[in-house]
């Protein structure tokens, strides 16, 4: 059924935004923001590279851990602003705490040493290698039979 469209998909969005899903925050009039780690990956011969977004956050912010074949990415920042007048008085003063994470399987087979991470310029640059996994030996089980 087709609903009118007013600001974004249709008319009810706005209003339902509050109740059922998370409050998109606005960019642009009419366009939701998606949140940060926008990620790029690029299948290679070798592996894989992930290019992840983070503006804003500097190297010492971002972290990235392997735990059971997942690599979980975590970015975070503190920042305050202060503003005062000749009196020493707050005029301004804002305070901002965010987090994100992330997380990509990548394997079992695959471990710390062979993942590799540069942070340039806002943007975490990943390397992943392709592993296959390690081929399972079939374990012969036999039924007994009674006789």
């Amino acid at each position: 059924m087709l609903m009118p469209s007013i600001f974004r998909e249709n008319l009810f969005d706005d209003f339902f935004d509050d109740f059922a899903r998370p409050v998109h925050h606005m960019v642009n009039f009419g366009s939701p923001q998606t949140s940060v780690m926008k990620t790029d990956v690029k299948e290679t011969e070798d592996g894989y590279e992930l290019h992840i977004d983070l503006p804003g956050y500097k190297k010492e912010d971002v972290k990235a851990q392997l735990k059971d074949g997942y690599m979980t990415i975590t970015a975070e920042t503190n920042s305050s602003n202060e503003d005062k007048d000749e009196a020493n008085k707050y005029i301004r003063r804002e305070r901002y705490y965010g987090n994100c994470s992330r997380s990509f399987y990548v394997g079992d087979q695959v471990t710390e040493e062979d993942i590799r991470a540069k942070f340039e310029d806002g943007i975490l640059k990943i390397t992943v290698p392709k592993k296959e996994p390690a081929p399972a030996v079939e374990e012969k089980k036999y039924i007994a039979i009674e006789g």
